[in-house]
């Protein structure tokens, strides 16, 4: 299976994954972005520093210069991309995969998303099929690691009047590390907070309840007002509130549009297509108009930007920000999010209580089933639940959502997994079992 993705490049390293191709993506990148610099930065993965080698080598192999930020959040290379004015990045990352993963995020001029859509196909097309030329002079390799500094002073801001706020923190041993202690403190309950690429305490995706029993744990034992877990390289973030409870990443858009409500700021707001209807009417109540779109950092971007969106949320833990020139920054979400919980405490209110006020719909969350046949299992759905079941309207993007007046769902197929994953909700736990019972009975035809 290819490593080019929808949204990015990612595989099994020694298998998907190697210096080889690292070298060869580093090397066509200028060419298919008109660059003549890229900007590279790293995680801490076992495999990423003799990646990064090979990136580096084909890139100036070609005759770009590299601006190496050297260790860096993801966050951090969209942040560099756009401060810089820089015409590329790329983040050498597997994101929240297993420590056997890595890959590379491609960004272009204004920290625009290269995706399947925009590029990488093209991309793969030229590292399968050309031939390399080295370039009579080489590119340099340029030191940019003080952007690290700038970023910082970016998001500082975001972080202040926190200082009376009980947080704990697990980094996942990942690269929120890097910075999340210049900006809250080091006066917080940090947890797996060192660098390590093989992720010993738990994988680094918290959209994996098990990986949060650590800091759902920490957060009861520290009488904390709110919890926070990051993933590997920092662009998501999940959070646990002061009873040690998992929230959903989709009601977090709710929070996030109640911070903005509350300095007054409204607008437009984006949602992904699996959002529960009690983030959506939460969010108009507050008087945001809610556009609904595919789910995906790359599709994101590029719709956040098309509405002016003051920000985003998807339901993966990803929230982007007009005012982080519409990317994504778990770091940034979590300052808005604890500053919103700060608020809350003022008024002798909890983080627990804003979202019971928040949620009004019984909901599934995302059950991911892994089979062969997707298609068959999505065109039996359609029949039974569109064809034949009068809904009240289908959104046909990214899978599609059949929505009824009591209940609905969405079907779509992972774009990075081999998943098909559903999400419903209904007015009623009831009336979710049941509806659930069903589904997984069609599905269930195609195992």
């Amino acid at each position: 299976m290819s490593a080019f993705k929808a949204y990015d490049i990612r595989g099994i390293y020694g298998k998907d994954i190697d210096e080889e191709l690292a070298y060869r993506i580093g090397f066509f990148l200028p060419r298919l972005l008109d660059a003549d610099h890229v900007i590279v930065g790293r995680d801490i993965r076992l495999s990423s520093p003799s990646l990064h080698d090979s990136l580096v080598s084909g890139i100036t192999d070609s005759g770009a210069d590299v601006w190496d930020l050297g260790l860096a959040t993801t966050p951090m290379v969209y942040f560099a991309t756009a401060h810089l004015d820089a015409a590329a990045s790329v983040q050498i990352t597997a994101s929240h995969n297993p420590k056997e993963y890595n890959g590379f995020k491609i960004s272009r001029r204004g920290a625009l998303p290269v995706g399947g859509d925009s590029g990488l196909k093209d991309l793969e097309k030229m590292v399968k099929e050309e031939t390399v030329t080295v370039s009579e002079k080489k590119g340099a390799v340029k030191d940019f690691s003080s952007v690290r500094n700038d970023y910082i002073s970016f998001l500082r801001p975001f972080a202040e009047g926190l200082d009376d706020l009980d947080i704990s923190i697990d980094c996942s041993s990942g690269m929120s590390s890097l910075i999340i202690k210049d900006l809250l403190g080091e006066n917080r309950h940090y947890i797996n907070d060192t660098f390590d690429g093989s992720f010993p305490a738990h994988e680094p995706n918290p959209l994996e309840k098990e990986n949060c029993a650590q800091i759902a744990a920490e957060t009861v034992k520290n009488s904390s007002d709110c919890g926070v877990i990051y993933d590997g390289d920092a662009d998501r973030v999940m959070f646990i509130d002061e009873k040690g409870n998992f929230i959903q990443p989709d009601y977090i858009t709710a929070v996030i549009g109640k911070y903005y409500a509350d300095k007054g700021i409204t607008g437009n707001a984006l949602q992904d297509i699996r959002t529960s209807r009690s983030t959506t009417e939460y969010l108009e109540k507050l008087g945001f108009a809610v556009t609904t779109w595919k789910v995906g950092h790359a599709y994101a971007k590029l719709k956040i930007r098309e509405i002016n969106g003051v920000f985003g949320g998807e339901l993966a833990g990803h929230y982007y920000f007009r005012d982080f020139f519409c990317c994504d920054s778990g770091i940034l979400a979590s300052l808005l999010v604890l500053s919103a919980v700060h608020n809350l405490r003022k008024e002798g209110k909890t983080l627990s209580s804003l979202i019971g006020e928040i949620v009004s719909y019984a909901n599934s969350g995302e059950i991911n089933f892994r089979l062969e046949n997707k298609d068959a299992a999505i065109e039996a759905l359609y029949e039974r639940f569109v064809k034949n079941g009068n809904p009240i309207k289908v959104m046909d993007f990214d899978g599609y959502r059949v929505e009824s007046d009591s209940w609905w769902f969405n079907v779509r197929k992972s774009n990075t997994e081999p998943y098909l994953r559903i999400v419903a909700e209904a007015r009623t736990k009831a009336l979710l079992n049941e509806k659930l019972a069903e589904i997984r009975e069609i599905i269930g035809r195609f195992h």
